[in-house]
């Protein structure tokens, strides 16, 4: 599909994602569309929903681009949640200000989740897929798009509970309890999520990302059984293509850097890092196996305009001057940070890594 859009001007993100030389590190931010943009925010007052700022392409592009007119960012992310799969399921999601999402019909019995099937993509889903094929023709080659999903564990987290949760209570139980249920549940959102994600792709998507931002509540073994075990299942089942076609897959179990390991052997081009993880660490630990993404903590752009920099400074020489580093924060921005401390990370970032590299001896 991406044939019938305009070549790519900065393809740094997809260059890094497959280990090649950069002239800077590429740059994009985890909810980089989001609250703490006011444009963002009049952007949402005029939907007059969340959902309907999802569920409208021509919004959904417009909150996608906004970040990109701000910053010199290197990639977008198509504008949307994790939880549109569960709703194109049948669980029925609304957002609650000041709560979050909910699902109108959690499951709750094995029957419930004997009932599930994967959803028709093409129907439930087609304002996802019309959004993709507009932010594409709207980025017109600037920067790569990025789509995304949640991991099916993440998913099954608010589908059992109904919405988030401090311990995950009923979701954890479940996998105590009755681990055959627990299977079924997880096999069928994989193998949802692999439609969803395949008809991103098919619609324009140039990379694709995998939040797993739950898998941290889990102990070892359970996330290495009912968490990345259906990751890989989607890794394994996506036609991504080939060579410098191929469309790079990056997975983000965020709290799960007990398994850098294992996550680099699913099949993933890129793995995410979260700030309790460092750089230096998890490449000695995977080598050069995928691209490393993260992994500033978001907190510090609370701090000052000089702290701002000096963090990104120092993930810029933690990694050093290896090939496959995608600078991002650890976990998705805060929506109240002042926009001008991200700028100053991006800069921060890029012109540090561009010294870096442009005095690399080749």
């Amino acid at each position: 599909m991406s044939s019938v859009y305009a070549p790519l001007a900065n393809d740094r993100f997809l260059r890094a994602l497959r280990r090649q030389p950069v002239e800077q590190t590429p740059v994009w931010i985890m909810r980089q569309a989001g609250r703490y943009l006011p444009e963002y925010r009049a952007t949402r007052a005029r939907a007059g929903s969340f959902m309907k700022l999802c569920q409208t392409p021509e919004l959904a592009c417009e909150v996608t681009l906004q970040p990109l007119a701000r910053f010199p960012l290197d990639a977008a992310i198509l504008f949307s949640d994790i939880l549109t799969v569960p709703d194109a399921m049948g669980l029925t999601l609304s957002f609650v200000e000041g709560e979050g999402p909910r699902l109108a019909n959690p499951l709750r019995t094995r029957a419930d989740i004997d009932k599930l099937s994967v959803p028709d993509i093409g129907s439930s889903l087609r304002y996802v897929t019309d959004a993709v094929r507009l932010i594409r023709r709207e980025l017109n080659g600037r920067v790569p798009l990025i789509g995304f999903t949640g991991s099916p564990w993440t998913l099954a987290c608010y589908m059992v509970e109904g919405s988030g949760s401090e311990h995950f209570a009923l979701a954890k139980s479940l996998l105590w309890d009755d681990p055959a249920s627990a299977h079924r549940l997880l096999d069928v959102l994989a193998r949802s999520v692999t439609a969803y994600l395949q008809a991103q792709i098919d619609a324009g998507a140039q990379a694709l990302m995998i939040f797993d931002t739950w898998g941290g509540a889990l102990g070892v073994g359970h996330y290495r059984e009912f968490s990345l075990r259906y990751i890989a299942q989607i890794a394994d089942a996506l036609v991504r293509g080939e060579g410098e076609a191929r469309v790079p897959l990056i997975v983000f179990s965020k709290g799960c850097g007990h398994s850098l390991e294992q996550q680099a052997d699913i099949g993933a081009d890129g793995i995410g890092l979260d700030w309790t993880t460092a750089l230096a660490d998890a490449r000695n630990r995977i080598g050069a196996r995928v691209a490393l993404q993260g992994n500033v903590d978001p907190v510090v752009l609370y701090a000052s305009d000089a702290a701002v920099r000096a963090e990104g400074k120092r993930a810029v020489h933690e990694f050093g001057r290896h090939p496959g580093h995608i600078f991002n924060l650890g976990h998705g921005i805060h929506p109240g940070i002042n926009p001008e401390r991200l700028g100053a990370l991006i800069d921060a970032v890029h012109s540090e890594s561009r010294s870096l590299f442009s005095s690399r001896t080749l």
